[in-house]
């Protein structure tokens, strides 16, 4: 799984179209990515990369709904009790802008992480910040580098607006190869992202390497840590690179609302960096223009619920526990997964996969890297991974 010797312009030649105006809208839940137009190859699948492609089913406006909906890593227990009161009771307040309310919480979160509140840019979710960042740094070209596969909201947009994305394959314990990466940065490099866990295979790299990696390449260029799921780990934020930013390293790290808070919908998340990086993408975007008012009640009273983000983490091991166990006495090999999803590979070809199970009701995602073939699925509560695995033994087995 290498890119020597294919460029990017010779690849798209073979087959492959540039999906002009399409935009991924019809794809809702599946593409991850709103903004930036597809490249979509001759069988309508979107291509990341020559290694690197998701398989699309119909348009998702025609499904049935889901019984199962395992496709976009939500969480099904929440927004928290105390998330919705507060949501509620605010509700009244949505005539108003949130600035003052909006100000309260960036100090809590700022807070919560260690820094100052300069140090903190709010959003709509975290994804809406990565894609700025994109816009900000590449409107005058230059390229990004990440693993492949990587979660692709960011790589995506930069992309769109001239960018050219250096892919780095996964090691094959599934970890960023952290030294190729740095090899791979140039004079032209814009930005280094990582996903860490790493989307879409749930996989985790070492905390000290990444430590090491992020204090010494920040010196080259910007390091943007997506940390979106890195809370569902028992202790995972104590592996944070939040650290660094007091260290003065150039480094932006995201988190979002939308994961173990399960605020998906009511949209609300932030990027920690330094005052000088977040100054330069709020000349030209303003991140918190986008989070309705009672969505920011919505996040205060959640980052105070402590007792439901340790009830969705365990929750969520017992589903995943649940679903190796059935894998493993279906004889399937699967990746031990860091987060709310898990992968593993498929033998049948991931478009009539996907289409097998769209027709039992059950939501979930397809992909093809490392030459494979492979599931995706979101952790839902217990009677839908129960859904998904008879799903699973009417299709594969």
């Amino acid at each position: 799984m290498t890119t020597k010797n294919i460029s990017r312009r010779d690849w798209l030649k073979k087959g492959a179209i540039t999906a002009g105006g399409i935009l991924a809208t019809p794809y809702l839940g599946y593409s991850e990515n709103l903004k930036a137009p597809l490249v979509l190859d001759t069988n309508g699948d979107a291509v990341y990369s020559p290694f690197f492609k998701e398989y699309l089913p119909k348009d998702i406006r025609e499904f049935p709904s889901f019984e199962a909906k395992l496709n976009a890593n939500e969480n099904p227990y929440g927004p928290s009790p105390k998330a919705l009161e507060a949501f509620k009771n605010a509700a009244s307040g949505g005539n108003r802008y949130a600035w003052k309310e909006l100000f309260q919480l960036v100090d809590k979160i700022a807070d919560f992480e260690g820094v100052s509140a300069k140090n903190i840019m709010m959003g709509p979710g975290s994804s809406d910040l990565l894609e700025k960042t994109a816009m900000v740094l590449f409107m005058n070209g230059g390229n990004v580098v990440s693993a492949d596969p990587a979660y692709m909201s960011l790589i995506r947009v930069a992309e769109s607006v001239g960018a050219t994305w250096k892919p780095v394959p996964l090691k094959k314990d599934w970890s960023h190869d952290l030294k190729a990466m740095e090899a791979a940065v140039d004079s032209d490099t814009k930005l280094v992202y990582i996903c860490n866990p790493n989307n879409p295979t749930g996989t985790i790299t070492d905390h000290e390497e990444m430590v090491d990696f992020c204090s010494r390449v920040s010196e080259k260029a910007p390091v943007f840590v997506d940390e979106a799921y890195l809370a569902f780990m028992g202790e995972g934020l104590k592996k944070s690179m939040v650290s660094l930013i007091n260290e003065g390293k150039n480094v932006i790290i995201a988190r979002t609302f939308s994961k173990i808070h399960g605020m998906a919908g009511l949209r609300v998340g932030y990027i920690v960096g330094q005052e000088s990086t977040l100054g330069q993408l709020q000349k030209i975007t303003r991140g918190g223009m986008g989070i309705s008012y009672p969505s920011v009640f919505a996040a205060m009273a959640a980052m105070d619920d402590t007792s439901f983000l340790d009830s969705s983490r365990e929750l969520n091991v017992k589903c995943r526990e649940y679903v190796y166990s059935s894998l493993d006495s279906m004889g399937f090999d699967y990746v031990k997964s860091h987060t709310s999803f898990m992968i593993f590979p498929i033998e049948m070809a991931g478009k009539d996969f996907l289409e097998k199970m769209t027709d039992l009701k059950v939501g979930v995602r397809a992909f093809h890297f490392m030459d494979k073939d492979w599931c995706r699925v979101s952790m839902g509560t217990m009677d839908e991974m129960k859904l998904f695995t008879d799903a699973i033994s009417k299709v594969l087995v």
